[in-house]
């Protein structure tokens, strides 16, 4: 059985951070001493609090239950009911509370004392507790009176007290809100209209100070008397990202009923508040209520960053994460609040869309709730107007040739009539014009005849199509090569290759050069460049022979690394397997410039290097860098087997012989009767091969490999 455990809050007790006042607000923080076992008897507190909220580590869970000043004991809270009420995990503002679970803040009323019970292990316990003051004045501003979806009438945070100073960073924004997350903050119902801005002060507290959240999670509250209060600074009509619903705060609005709506329903006033809320809010937004979407998580618990959720456009917090949020009544209370607000202020215009860009054609699409005579303007960006279409519907879909303005700023706005929200914004450009990954390969051009790194490939990618004009520039950015003066390419990937001469078709000198790259497309312009050098110092690597074979046989014994210094360099030569160093050749010297020729004998400082396949590799370094040369280069010292596998004479006199061969190798075959006055020599790969010899009664054969390796005469007689 789970051992319960409680703790007493002892206000007196270590302070985490000095209490902070706030007007006529306070803010303290105390971590509270975690007792392994038993309980520790109730003391009054210090500070007189109506807000706590609550941190801990460990795996267990804490509930708590406070005292009013009268001594009267509450139910036992669960210290998070709502967990998933964050911001998204990847971001900035989620960073300060990663460590600690974090409660929900919980208007208790007027409280002096409070315990704390443990239900599995709990490590570390800090408490958060707030006085808003609920007799601060509210004022309440009336919203517009328009004949579309209305405004209510809205507490703004300087009405309700919200704390600027202890935002902790601007607000960001989603290109859109598709959809509302509807929440309750699972405290107590039992508040007075005058404690509502109190409670949202408390919460904005929390979340700030507590949590070390930006701004109050939600976008908006309301209350049980139909009080209706911005949250989240930024602008009500903006698309604010809140921290409401971790993995969903990007493209929602979210909304909090103060209160626990598990099992009561929200009262007829809040009912219509949020109706009257969410019918404004989805109406700036052009959103259908009764729409469903799917969208893709940023990721929690339950879904996964990159999970596809399916949503409808008034959901509940639990549709997005794992969480009973908004409470089962409440929730199942949605769909006829979606219905509501679906039929509220009508007429309305869903889902605008703008496809195409200035230059081509560009269509724009609407719905709209009922058939209404529609317009669509152009203006540009001195507001005159540039072109106009219209038609009679609930369907908009009107298409501008813009083939005339490639370029430029343009609005468009379509309107229905005087009784629905326009919808508007500005006309999609062209994509900008941008050059990325400009490159060049290899980095050093070598035009020195030797076929290697005789010419760079020069690669860039292109956003929209565009003229081009590719300069190649010395160290005094002179241009000594124009590649292309003014071509048009597409948008895509493109190439081109540079060998490293001028406009005169010379070889330029060694040094350091710049690829310019000048993009150009209507009303805009851009340039990059990516170096380039052009140095000959290395060239010319050969290896003789190869294979060879160091057996002291004296046939191929040692090999010669050659290669041609255009300048005196810092030279190293080794061999290499892979990227293991198997013997140094010539140790980090210089050498003079000229032919160099480096014999090797096949071995290292611990004896004779193995059989294998291996590169000799040259690096020769100069103020221009460092240029490296790999050739292949083989050791063999195995002797070829030859193995003759039968000998024979054909109807027609002649002799057929079969031979197997262990590797590639010359062949030397003697045959006669009795004397082997024949000679043959044939060249084969591995394996079984065959032959025709004239009439022989003995053959005897030997093989030697590209190595100089003789393997072993073996002699057979010719059977009949």
């Amino acid at each position: 059985m789970t051992l319960l455990r409680a703790a007493l809050a002892a206000l007196a007790l270590v302070l985490a951070v000095p209490a902070i006042a706030l007007g006529s607000d306070r803010f303290v923080v105390r971590d509270v001493p975690v007792s392994q076992a038993g309980v520790v008897q109730a003391r009054q507190a210090q500070e007189e609090f109506n807000l706590v909220g609550l941190h801990w580590k460990g795996p267990g869970t804490v509930s708590f239950r406070t005292a009013s000043p009268d001594g009267a004991w509450s139910g036992w809270h669960d210290a998070a009911p709502e967990v998933e009420d964050k911001p998204d995990s990847d971001s900035a503002e989620a960073s300060a509370g990663r460590g600690w679970k974090l409660g929900s803040p919980y208007w208790t009323g007027p409280a002096v004392t409070i315990q704390y019970r443990f239900e599995g292990r709990v490590t570390r316990l800090r408490a958060y507790f707030v006085w808003s003051d609920p007799h601060a004045p509210t004022a309440l501003l009336p919203g517009p009176t328009v004949a579309r979806a209305t405004q209510p009438t809205i507490v703004r945070r300087s009405q309700w007290g919200a704390d600027e100073s202890i935002v902790r960073a601007h607000p960001y924004y989603a290109s859109a809100v598709r959809f509302a997350v509807v929440h309750h903050t699972a405290g107590t119902n039992s508040y007075s209209a005058s404690d509502s801005a109190a409670i949202v002060r408390g919460i904005e507290r929390y979340h700030v100070l507590a949590n070390g959240w930006n701004d109050i999670g939600y976008n908006f509250l309301v209350d049980k008397y139909g009080q209706v209060f911005e949250g989240r600074g930024g602008g009500i009509m903006k698309n604010v990202v809140g921290a409401h619903a971790e993995g969903f705060n990007t493209g929602s609005t979210g909304v909090a009923v103060l209160g626990n709506y598990e099992s009561q329903k929200i009262s007829a006033a809040a009912r219509a508040a949020l109706v009257e809320l969410l019918a404004w809010r989805l109406d700036v937004a052009h959103v259908n209520p009764l729409g469903r979407l799917t969208w893709t998580s940023g990721g929690n618990p339950q879904y996964p960053a990159g999970t596809k959720v399916r949503l409808r456009t008034v959901s509940g917090h639990r549709d997005t994460g794992p969480t009973s949020c908004p409470g089962g009544t409440l929730y199942a209370q949605l769909p006829g609040i979606a219905a509501d607000v679906a039929s509220s202020g009508l007429p309305k215009l869903y889902n605008p869309v703008v496809t195409g860009s200035l230059g081509g054609a560009v269509r724009f699409a609407a719905t709209l709730t009922e058939e209404l005579p529609w317009t669509v303007t152009i203006r540009d960006a001195a507001d005159a107007m540039v072109a106009t279409g219209s038609g009679t519907g609930s369907a908009v879909d009107w298409t501008w040739d813009a083939s005339a303005f490639p370029y430029g700023d343009f609005t468009y706005s379509i309107d229905a009539g005087p009784d629905l929200r326009p919808a508007g914004g500005k006309v999609p450009g062209p994509p900008p014009l941008e050059v990325t990954s400009l490159t060049a390969s290899p980095h050093a051009v070598t035009p020195n005849g030797d076929g290697l790194g005789e010419a760079t490939s020069v690669s860039f990618s292109l956003s929209t199509r565009a003229s081009v004009a590719v300069e190649v520039l010395n160290a005094s950015s002179q241009v000594v090569r124009t590649l292309a003066g003014s071509f048009s390419y597409s948008s895509g990937r493109a190439s081109f290759t540079w060998s490293g001469r001028n406009s005169s078709g010379h070889l330029v000198r060694d040094g350091r050069y710049r690829i310019r790259l000048t993009a150009t497309s209507p009303g805009q312009r851009t340039r990059k460049s990516h170096g380039v050098v052009v140095d000959r110092t290395l060239g010319h690597l050969d290896v003789a022979p190869t294979p060879f074979s160091p057996d002291g046989d004296g046939r191929l014994d040692s090999s010669a690394i050659g290669f041609s210094l255009a300048r005196d360099a810092g030279v190293q030569v080794r061999i290499m397997d892979g990227e293991r160093t198997v013997a140094t050749v010539h140790p980090l010297g210089t050498l003079a410039a000229g032919p160099a020729s480096l014999p090797w004998g096949g071995r290292n400082r611990d004896g004779a290097v193995a059989d294998g396949r291996y590169r000799a590799l040259v690096e020769a370094t100069t103020s221009l860098g460092t240029r490296v040369l790999s050739v292949p280069l083989v050791i063999d010292t195995r002797d070829p087997v030859v193995r003759i596998d039968s000998a024979g004479h054909r109807k027609d006199g002649r002799t057929a012989v079969r031979l197997w061969l262990s590797e590639p190798a010359t062949v030397r075959l003697r045959y006669g009767s009795p004397e082997l006055t024949g000679l043959r020599e044939i060249q084969r790969q591995a394996g079984y091969f065959g032959l025709t010899l004239p009439r022989a009664t003995r053959v005897r054969a030997q093989a030697e490999d590209a190595a100089a390796n003789i393997g072993p005469r073996v002699t057979a007689r010719v059977g009949r």
